[in-house]
């Protein structure tokens, strides 16, 4: 079941690609820009692919140098058409010329992704071939390119973007998120890094909570409980705040995971179908802004939402991608979710897996049937379902991350001890793997 699932998602990251260029999609709706974190999936992909034997290992290396390339080579600069600027890049792409789309923010977070991507690459491909040996070379530059101390703004925390024609957005990241990645990668930039107090700042916003009785780092969302998880085994180890709690950031997410069925099976809003194997609330495409009365009872539906447990919000819609990538963290409930998604929904199922998201609350005319079901993919939905498939059968992302000697230096620095850490000789280079980094 896994290996379908995982089979059918791959071809995500293959076919809606541009050869000329290696950008990817951010989803597959008609028009649709490229999107940096769709790209940074796509590498690490090509990875587990060539693993799989669903892409030739010349094929990735073909893709994979295409991509690199025209990242490393495209104009940086304030311009607003730019690809980038100071080594962060638009958070949207043209897919054909590379320049910035839709106005987009120039993206630390999705920087972030694009950049571990890279780095995942550069470590997977280490034959002396010159086509390998210039993979391990342009990922160590775009890393080293990435000017992460400018990003804080003379603040305590990261900014989340900045915009050519207004500067920095005011939001920062200051609260529990996605954004471990981002501090851990700026922590252990040798070229352009941040001071550890900034790691510091970012944990002091965290907010616990005790919800279903299990005490965790609350986010509502499932995605910000994942997407640093897919780059990052966590197991085992802990920086200050964890040492002090006394689990880590892995039990943590499995904490959150369980709390999302939980609350399905609680279902205190009355949504139709919630229950101990229809969950999986996250940031997702919905049916769109709509009002209406279902069963007696007045809804608000939505469009793409950060959709979140226990407060919301929530409109009865389910995400299963966000099921398959918490694999790692509870299997023993995910994957019998899986397993009923399948079997219950196989209009979920079409040529990339399952589908973003349905609603089955939401009313249709459609005879015999209700409910709305999502027709498109995001780039950022598929990405985690091959890597974090793979991180439960093999742990290769996992794996491969643990030989960087940059992530080793950024969450040492970040105060990350205990666990594969304690290993004499993680993270260095003359390991083998991480030569080129």
């Amino acid at each position: 079941m896994l290996e379908d699932l995982q089979r059918q998602t791959f071809r995500y990251f293959v076919q809606e690609a541009n050869g000329e260029n290696g950008l990817i999609r951010d989803r597959t709706a008609e028009g649709s820009p490229a999107s940096i974190t769709a790209v940074g999936l796509g590498l690490a992909s090509y990875v587990v692919g060539v693993e799989r034997g669903l892409i030739s290992r010349d094929e990735a290396v073909e893709r994979t140098l295409t991509t690199l390339r025209f990242l490393w080579e495209a104009p940086q600069g304030r311009q607003g058409d730019a690809i980038g600027y100071r080594g962060f890049f638009y958070h949207f792409l043209d897919m054909e010329t590379g320049r910035r789309a839709m106005r987009s923010e120039l993206s630390t977070i999705d920087t972030a992704f694009l950049i571990i991507g890279a780095l995942v690459a550069g470590l997977y491909y280490e034959r002396s071939s010159e086509e390998e040996a210039e993979i391990r070379k342009l990922a160590d530059r775009l890393y080293r390119r990435v000017d992460w101390g400018w990003a804080l703004n003379d603040g305590a925390t990261v900014s989340h973007g900045w915009l050519p024609e207004e500067g920095f957005l005011p939001s920062r990241w200051d609260a529990y998120s996605e954004a471990l990645i981002l501090y851990v990668l700026a922590l252990g930039s040798p070229t352009h890094g941040i001071p550890e107090r900034v790691y510091e700042a970012w944990t002091s916003g965290f907010e616990w909570r005790s919800i279903y009785g299990r005490d965790y780092v609350h986010a509502g969302p499932l995605f910000i409980h994942q997407l640093s998880h897919v780059w990052l085994d966590l197991k085992g180890v802990r920086d200050g705040v964890m040492r002090e709690a006394k689990m880590d950031y892995f039990e943590n997410s499995r904490l959150a995971t369980y709390v999302q069925q939980a609350y399905a099976v609680e279902n205190p809003h009355g949504f139709r179908e919630y229950g101990e194997y229809t969950w999986g609330i996250t940031a997702s495409a919905g049916p769109g802004d709509y009002r209406c009365e279902v069963d007696g009872r007045e809804r608000k539906f939505y469009g793409y939402l950060a959709r979140g447990v226990p407060d919301g919000p929530d409109d009865g819609t389910l995400s299963p991608w966000a099921v398959v990538a918490s694999l790692p963290f509870a299997p023993e409930i995910v994957l019998p979710t899986i397993r009923h998604y399948d079997e219950a929904y196989p209009q979920m199922r079409h040529k990339y897996g399952f589908r973003c998201s349905f609603n089955p609350t939401f009313p249709t005319d459609a005879p015999g049937r209700a409910g709305w079901v999502s027709n498109g993919y995001y780039g950022l939905n598929q990405g985690p379902i091959v890597l974090m498939i793979e991180n439960y059968q093999t742990g290769l992302i996992w794996s491969l991350v643990k030989e960087c000697p940059h992530v080793v230096r950024g969450l040492l620095r970040a105060g990350f001890t205990g666990g594969w850490l304690s290993r004499a000789d993680v993270g260095r280079p003359e390991n083998g793997r991480g030569a080129g980094v």
